[in-house]
């Protein structure tokens, strides 16, 4: 053997080795270590959301030497979000534990703290400092409320625009206030009140609050416009029934971008100016909606739109502008991933930039645009090997109905080709609102690398796709969204992908639900069912959990659920065990108040009396979704075990793959 083909050789063997050797759960079940990265105005500093002893920090960062500051939020809260408001002051929210998420839930209040981490304080919320007695100085105190960020305004560093809520506003929800806030004081003075309940603000780059909108009791959007000459709020009833939207000004204010209905019928991007009322479409798609605007170099930029077909994608507004031209020529360096410009400098000479994909948790580069210099930065998952990790192929079928629906098929490592798979469909939840993407999932992986190939479909009712595909979900629980799970299922094995006798499916709250539900109405196609947090019992979303307690939440379960008693026990799961083959694993947190525990419970009592056996798994501590990374480390080995004993080992076992490649 040469010396070439022995090289060849080697690197064969490496990269079978590698596909073959099991990635660890406990390195699946760690959290990012870094999520947000944004620069400062002026390019001196970096602030990232990272990830200390579990806790979720600031991190303030000096670009020149790399020192770095942490803001720890008190009581174990988490950073959830924040903004420069400065090149010297940024602005933060935290979050904290609620039964209803699995991750960490906005609390309301508004932090303050500058660049080099001194002059931290608490701007808005119900933890606030009393105002000294005798001071001449005027303080915010505390309020009972909730503060959303709307903007920063550019020519102004010591004032942001908040939107605030005061609690006790009843079921219906509050009319929403925008404020403008001095960012070293808290003090606010009253701009305008929302003209509709649970309203979101947009401004442009002034400090003027422009738009206003949100749902009516059935779904509806209503949009409100504030012109510039302080006219008041006018209703823009032509938007209402399009259901455009409000996204950004563009940076010099000459024009505002919406999302509106595409000229084809389908989806699309508009741009609207005071002078010309009218919506120009300047993108469209006839499948999937935008996911936003297209960031530019510069802070405040747009410079196209962003959409995800399949894969990620991008759509400029001019091919030939300087951040075009950059984000190209970067692409080049990427191929196959995403990269996109995620914060930018105030004039636009450093950038960050993100590159991530399916099998890559992501990079943050800094780009110096004069220099054409991409420099490494921080790693969301250093602990993770790209190339070990499976990758997400998109498919596209059509349902029983004709539908056209989208969705993903993950191999295991080194399999992409086999056929005949031990398959695993995981169902996302919501289930509206919601959808699966192109993007780095560790449920999927922890599949995925351990020899399953994973499906997932965008049933009807799934977020991405426009109001009427939302809506052909609606009351379909156990119907016809079910059904589109059933024929991606059937799909599979039809590509040869799937092997019909090893098949099983999972998934987390409505995903829960539909693994359960697909278990006893397909009872001769899943061999396991695995219910993660799940909904079994219908008409209890209207008596136990959280949902029902506002009148938004009781709106939701009768237009999108239903409030035929009858008719939701009729497609519970619970009540429909005389059909139930498949075996069943259930999960549960003991503090879930989105999906009580007493679901779970009460389906594991009701199989025990059947004498079924059943895998168990319950954590008083947890609420909807695990959050703790030894608890997610014990699902995923129990959930591999569970599917393995069910259905066969996944392929490509380590020893023997590795053995083979030798000879």
């Amino acid at each position: 053997m040469n010396i070439r083909r022995w090289i060849v050789a080697v690197l064969l063997l490496c990269a079978t080795i590698l596909h073959a050797q099991p990635v660890p759960f406990a390195e699946l079940a760690r959290h990012m270590q870094y999520d947000a990265v944004k620069i400062s105005p002026d390019g001196e500093y970096l602030a990232a959301t990272a990830v200390v002893k579990g806790q979720t920090v600031l991190a303030l960062i000096h670009l020149a030497d790399k020192k770095s500051q942490l803001v720890r939020p008190r009581d174990e809260d988490a950073v959830t979000d924040f903004w420069w408001v400065s090149p010297t002051r940024v602005v933060y929210t935290v979050g904290t534990r609620v039964g209803g998420y699995d991750a960490p839930l906005a609390t309301g209040e508004l932090y303050a703290v500058n660049a080099d981490g001194s002059g931290s304080d608490m701007l808005y919320g119900v933890r606030k400092d009393g105002m000294t007695t005798g001071s001449l100085i005027q303080h915010a105190v505390s309020t009972r409320g909730t503060a959303e960020f709307i903007a920063s305004i550019p020519d102004d560093p010591n004032h942001i625009l908040v939107s605030t809520s005061l609690w006790g506003a009843g079921k219906e929800g509050a009319l929403p206030t925008a404020n403008r806030m001095d960012v070293r004081t808290g003090v606010m003075i009253k701009l305008i009140t929302a003209p509709i309940h649970d309203a979101q603000f947009l401004a442009d780059h002034q400090g003027r609050i422009r738009f206003a909108w949100g749902k009516d009791e059935n779904g509806g959007v209503q949009v409100f416009q504030h012109p510039v000459d302080d006219g008041g709020w006018k209703a823009m009833p032509d938007l209402n029934s399009s259901r455009s939207t409000p996204i950004a000004f563009n940076r010099d204010d000459s024009a505002a971008y919406f999302y509106c209905p595409g000229a084809d019928g389908g989806f699309g991007v508009c741009r609207w100016t005071e002078a010309e009322p009218v919506l120009q479409e300047v993108w469209s798609n006839s499948k999937i909606e935008a996911d936003g605007l297209m960031k530019g170099l510069a802070e405040g930029d747009i410079a196209g739109v962003t959409f995800m077909d399949g894969r990620a994608g991008i759509v400029p507004f001019d091919m030939q502008s300087p951040a075009t031209q950059s984000l190209l020529a970067l692409m080049k360096q990427f191929p196959g991933e995403s990269v996109q410009f995620v914060s930018g400098t105030r004039d636009g000479s450093l950038s960050v930039v993100l590159v991530e994909a399916d099998a890559d948790p992501g990079t943050f580069y800094l780009f110096d645009s004069k220099a054409n210099r991409l420099t490494p930065l921080l790693q969301r998952a250093s602990w993770i090997n790209p190339r070990a990790m499976a990758t997400k192929q998109p498919f596209e079928f059509a349902a029983r109905d004709g539908m056209k629906l989208q969705g993903y098929v993950s191999y295991p490592p080194g399999h992409e080709h086999d056929k005949h798979l031990p398959t695993v469909v995981v169902v996302h939840g919501g289930p509206f609102f919601v959808r699966d993407r192109w993007d780095y999932d560790p449920d999927v992986q922890a599949l995925a690398t351990h020899g399953y190939a994973v499906v997932q479909v965008n049933f009807r009712g799934s977020g991405g796709y426009g109001y009427d595909f939302e809506k052909a979900g609606w009351r379909e629980w156990g119907g016809k969204m079910q059904d589109d799970v059933t024929d991606a299922t059937r799909w599979a094995i039809s590509q040869g992908i799937a092997d019909p006798q090893r098949l099983c499916i999972y998934g987390a709250s409505y995903g829960g639900y539909a693994a359960l539900e697909g278990a006893v109405k397909e009872p001769d196609l899943y061999k396991c069912a695995i219910g993660y947090v799940g909904v079994y019992d219908l008409p209890l979303m209207y008596r136990r959990g959280d949902t029902h307690k506002s009148t938004s939440g009781e709106n939701y379960l009768k237009r999108q659920m239903g409030d035929d008693m009858a008719e939701l026990a009729k497609h519970s799961p619970i009540h429909q065990l005389d059909a139930l083959k498949a075996r069943v694993m259930l999960v549960v947190g003991g503090q879930d108040e989105r999906v009580p525990s007493v679901q779970g419970i009460s389906l594991h009592t009701e199989l025990a009396k059947r004498n079924v056996p059943h895998e168990w798994i319950e954590k008083p501590c947890e609420m909807h979704g695990f959050y703790d990374e030894a608890n997610i480390t014990e699902l995923y080995t129990r959930m591999l075990q569970f599917v393995g004993s069910s259905i066969g080992a996944g392929v490509g076992d380590a020893s023997t793959t590795a053995t083979a490649a030798t000879h």
